[in-house]
């Protein structure tokens, strides 16, 4: 009784299944072997775990060998990271026997074949996909979908994204955009998610703004030609020529990213969804206060901000230049405006025209035309920088002029210039 009882709850091992026939291992009865081919799924349990490889049961005459690199779509993953013994998992078959005689499974293309149709799936469905980032790459993220799903930096969110590490194992949802099955290529789109979201604020936000209006908002991308203010669901430009009374180069001169701006809606564009956005318009306007404070013909103090070939600019108040023209630098010709002044200088500048409507504001350095006539006439000097002595009037010059007569003085030069001929003539007489 007790030498049948062991011999029922005995464990069944190989040799209860397959004899060994002529050096080969063939099976006791075929029937107890499974039926597959290269490139079919099959099923089984971990039995061991290496560095390189896993070994799985499939109830074949030998165990399925998985290498590491079929095991996950992650790369260089540790497998004893992916699996644990005992782990019922599915495999393609690689290959039923290799030159050494082995299965040669692989884990993560039974995976890949699973995900193809789920995902095929939602994208033909228009739903969503979910997955945690595995890597980042160039151009992007890596999301594991199943598959390796590639997530473009532009379509990681609405925004630009500066920092794409931060998204390291993350679950992040996405929808599939393109589908390639020849090159088993995915890509996705998270901003498509995102925007979807925001759909219903930014219809909101559009249909309730209206021109006039000053929002707060968050600069959100600096760009060339002007800033992206994030108006909570939407997104706003300031063109570059609306962010400062001033001339601006570049948006970062004014506004940064994060910074928190109040602004006044120039233009809401429905159909198209864009708002035009000003900066300056919330701030006083520096030329308008000028304006209103001078008048022509007064002298006002500026610094020297700039020489070109036709003059100079001066800062007259923040944000307000005048320019004084090449010929209203000094009262003699000038050939550069540097002969007179130089960037930096602080100059006291009288105001010779205001146009309000072009906002220019002209200046000169020139006294007023009273002021030139009561000044005495500049003395030219020599060489030697010496004042030259004035010339002699014409009745001044030469002796002897006082024994004329009248009648001669009339003659006029003609007579003069015989009178000298006639001196010059006598004295020579009087040496012989």
């Amino acid at each position: 009784m007790t030498d049948t009882t062991e011999k029922a709850t005995r464990e069944l091992t190989m040799k209860d299944f397959f004899r060994e026939e002529n050096g080969e291992v063939v099976p006791i009865d075929a029937s107890v072997l499974i039926d597959f081919k290269d490139g079919d799924i099959v099923e089984g349990d971990v039995v061991r775990i290496d560095k390189d490889e896993i070994l799985v049961d499939i109830g074949y005459k030998s165990e399925g060998l998985i290498p590491s690199n079929e095991l996950s779509i992650r790369k260089g993953a540790d497998p004893h990271d992916i699996v644990e013994l005992g782990q019922h998992i599915e495999a393609l078959v690689l290959q039923k026997e290799d030159q050494d005689g082995r299965l040669i499974l692989s884990a993560k293309r039974a995976a890949f074949e699973k995900a193809w149709n789920r995902v095929q799936e939602s994208y033909e469905d228009q739903r969503t996909v979910q997955g945690p980032v595995i890597e980042v790459v160039k151009g992007g993220l890596i999301v594991d979908i199943g598959l390796r799903g590639f997530l473009p930096a532009s379509l990681v969110d609405i925004r630009r994204v500066r920092n794409l590490e931060a998204f390291l194992g993350d679950k992040l949802e996405c929808k599939v955009i393109e589908l390639n099955r020849s090159r088993n290529n995915v890509v996705l789109s998270r901003r498509a998610v995102l925007e979807e979201e925001r759909k219903e604020e930014r219809d909101r936000i559009l249909t309730s703004l209206q021109e006039g209006d000053v929002v707060e908002g968050t600069v959100s991308n600096l760009v060339d030609f002007g800033a992206f203010v994030d108006l909570e669901g939407i997104d706003g430009l300031i063109h570059i020529s609306e962010l400062s009374w001033n001339h601006v180069d570049h948006p970062s001169e004014v506004v940064e990213v994060g910074e928190k701006v109040k602004v006044k809606v120039l233009e809401v564009d429905r159909e198209r969804e864009r708002i035009s956005l000003g900066l300056k318009q919330t701030r006083k306007d520096p030329w308008q206060e000028i304006v209103e404070r001078v008048s022509v013909g007064e002298q006002i103090p500026g610094r020297v901000t700039k020489l070109v070939s036709f003059g100079a600019f001066v800062e007259v108040a923040e944000g307000v230049e005048g320019l004084i023209h090449i010929s209203e630098l000094a009262e003699h010709h000038v050939e550069t405006p540097d002969e007179i002044v130089r960037s930096g200088d602080e100059v006291d500048a009288r105001i010779i025209d205001v146009d309000a409507r072009r906002r220019r504001l002209s200046l000169s350095l020139r006294p007023k035309r009273e002021e030139r006539e009561e000044k005495p006439p500049r003395r030219e000097r020599d060489d030697r920088g010496e004042p030259r002595s004035e010339r002699p009037r014409r009745e001044d010059r030469g002796g002897g002029s006082s024994g004329r007569s009248s009648s001669s003085e009339g003659s006029g030069l003609r007579t003069g210039a015989f009178d000298a001929l006639r001196d010059l003539d006598l004295e020579e007489k009087d040496e012989r």
